[in-house]
């Protein structure tokens, strides 16, 4: 099975006496994140995120299905990541490996169970048809720290998707194309993200955003979910090496202060993109033929 080549021995060894100086091999600090850059598609939903070398496009669909015999009055939201051999050569097409398993678990627990998008507004017919809303993650470039790059792509997409209008008569729907009536935004009742902390030392060292050179050579990982208000989704911890109390506060206090900074960021590029939009889009187009 193929698998990341580890880093040697010499490199290793630079790497942690560079740390236990205060020093990081990219020159950041070590409660940094790399570059962010965040960049919408041509189709409302994509979203392609940059985080240093790492790279994660997320795409949002929508279509409309049967309602689910266990939930009537809600719509279905799926996640479903995808970790190809273009991202890096330890990723094999059709086959599930740990960090696809972690990532899908982190993102499922993140966003869909903490009821970041509002399942209720998607119901069309109580017991008969909803909206189906499902993101597809996709792995570009993998130069570590994939849970916070997709779950900063996730969200963006989600923010920036629009859901076609729909009307009811009696038990008849019609979908509205996008051309006939504008489409609708989807009901996030709060935006959570990620952060991640990779720690070394026994847990005496911990960085933020590692690069996969540093995952490599950690002891272990801690992921913070939370939104905006303080409001912990999550808190997992992967790796065998004990982390006091004090540096968990320490994590959930720096987590938070790097999600309220992520959520102006996306709502900042997803405000860019509709006023990009409106000054030449559908919208500009419409208003020309009218005038016509």
């Amino acid at each position: 099975m193929p698998r990341e080549s580890e880093p040697s021995t010499n490199a290793r060894a630079f790497l942690l006496q560079a740390l236990r100086e205060g020093t990081r091999l990219d020159r950041r600090d070590f409660d940094a994140f790399r570059p962010i850059n965040l960049t919408f598609g041509d189709e409302y939903g994509v979203a392609d995120v940059s985080l240093g070398k790492t790279r994660v496009l997320a795409k949002i669909s929508a279509k409309v299905v049967k309602s689910s015999e266990d939930r009537k009055f809600d719509g279905i939201f799926t996640i479903s990541t995808e970790l190809s051999p273009l991202a890096s050569p330890a990723f094999e097409v059709g086959r599930q490996d740990q960090t696809e398993m972690l990532l899908s678990r982190i993102l499922e627990k993140t966003i869909r169970r903490s009821g970041a998008l509002d399942t209720e507004s998607l119901c069309i017919i109580a017991g008969q048809k909803c909206f189906h809303i499902r993101a597809d993650i996709h792995v570009l470039d993998h130069d570590g720290n994939l849970v916070d790059a997709s779950c900063i792509a996730l969200v963006a997409s989600l923010l920036h998707f629009r859901r076609p209008d729909f009307e009811v008569h009696g038990e008849e729907v019609h979908v509205f194309d996008s051309r006939e009536r504008e489409p609708v935004r989807l009901s996030m009742q709060h935006q959570p993200f990620c952060v991640s902390f990779g720690y070394y030392e026994g847990g005496t060292i911990m960085l933020l955003d590692s690069t996969l050179l540093e995952e490599q050579c950690r002891e272990g990982e801690i992921v913070v979910s939370m939104n905006r208000f303080g409001d912990v989704c999550q808190i997992a911890k992967y790796g065998g090496a004990p982390v006091d109390g004090l540096s968990m506060i320490n994590c959930t206090m720096k987590a938070l202060e790097k999600v309220r900074m992520l959520d102006q960021l996306v709502k900042r590029k997803v405000e860019e993109d509709e006023q990009r939009r409106d000054a030449g889009g559908l919208m500009a187009e419409l208003s020309a033929e009218n005038d016509r």
